[in-house]
């Protein structure tokens, strides 16, 4: 007898359950099939996902791809066992970056690591991207489920998301024409999004409370659910923005680092930012965080949004006209500051105000 018949070993001994992974697939069917549109109608289980640029209406398009993670908001959904709206997050991560290019997302992919694979906690996951690529307008063409004990310690997961858009040729953004005394309009966050969990996990701990708790900063809620409000995806209203107006000259998606760290990155080098601090209305929950951590104002604008999760740069003369295209979308829109001369060495984002904690 060879050693290999006596041991018997399977890999489900080795605790991978390919079982758990099929079920799985049959699970999330009805939901990725929910997010088909024009270039995509394939089913899911093939070697990869099929997406037809000429079906979507493009005729010179220039791709743009971006990938991203939820972050240790993960360890909140594990925490609190609610695994139903992280996927939003995870999409919006992926697709407020396409938009800001200018681009349509097309097709989102996502990556789902786990120890020990649970078919319905994976299917509430992907339940939730499959929500998420709804409201982008994106369809879930492909993923990949990693079951990988050893890895992960028990009941714990991780996302990565992969999105690919389209424009079409000298569509993209940012336009290159923004000059000094340009407009930045905010668009208001749902709140916390999906950046900074760590510092939210660290306060939550200084607190005392416990993840079912009352949230202290909004009524009806547990702390777990107030804190795992999803990313909002802006990318409807501001596609209809961009192709209605013809007048949005630069994007930027408010993520780790705040103002300070992307509303430079769309600016050219001779121009910087002034924010007017006292247009933020900051969602209570800033407030809530600011007070328990004792975390400076200064932080604050550059660990989180503050209220602030997408910025638009216009010409003075277009501010009404691109705020009325998006409000009738249902975003809220307010003059957050204005584009000044920028000198040598100065910073790319200045303040003028108070942030309102």
């Amino acid at each position: 007898m060879s050693q290999s018949e006596k041991n018997g070993l399977t890999y489900s001994d080795a605790g991978v359950d390919i079982d758990a992974g099929n079920l799985l697939v049959e699970k999330i069917k009805p939901a990725v099939r929910s997010t088909r549109r024009p270039g995509a109608d394939g089913e899911i289980g093939g070697f990869g996902g099929l997406f037809d640029l000429k079906a979507a209406g493009f005729t010179d398009p220039v791709l743009v791809a971006a990938n991203d993670g939820v972050g240790t908001k993960l360890k909140i959904a594990i925490d609190a066992d609610k695994h139903d709206t992280v996927g939003i997050d995870l999409v919006a991560m992926c697709v407020n970056d396409l938009v800001v290019q200018g681009a349509e997302p097309l097709f989102f992919l996502d990556y789902f690591a786990t120890g020990k694979l649970d078919p319905d906690q994976g299917a509430a996951i992907v339940g939730g991207i499959a929500e998420g690529c709804r409201q982008a307008g994106c369809a879930l063409i492909g993923g990949e489920t990693a079951e990988m004990p050893g890895m992960y310690a028990g009941g714990d997961y991780d996302l990565a998301g992969f999105a690919v858009g389209a424009a079409e040729r000298g569509k993209l953004l940012p336009a290159g024409d923004i000059v000094e005394g340009d407009v930045i309009l905010g668009l208001a966050s749902s709140g916390v999004h999906s950046n900074g969990y760590s510092l939210v996990r660290k306060i939550v701990a200084l607190s005392g409370l416990a993840w079912d708790a009352p949230a202290p900063f909004s009524a009806g809620q547990t702390l777990a659910e107030a804190l795992m409000t999803p990313t909002k995806i802006y990318v409807k209203p501001l596609l209809k923005a961009i192709r209605e107006t013809g007048a949005i000259k630069a994007l930027a998606h408010i993520t780790g680092g705040g103002f300070p760290e992307n509303i430079p990155r769309v600016l050219p080098k001779q121009l910087a930012a002034e924010i007017d601090l006292d247009a933020v209305k900051a969602p209570a929950v800033f407030a809530w965080l600011s007070k328990i951590g004792g975390v400076a104002a200064n932080e604050m604008l550059r660990t989180f949004n503050c209220g602030v999760g997408m910025i638009a740069v216009v010409a003075a003369g277009d501010v009404e006209r691109v705020s009325a295209v998006l409000e009738a979308e249902g975003e809220t829109v307010f003059t957050l500051g204005r584009m000044v001369a920028r000198t040598e060495g100065a910073p790319g984002t200045s303040y003028k105000g108070t942030l309102a904690l």
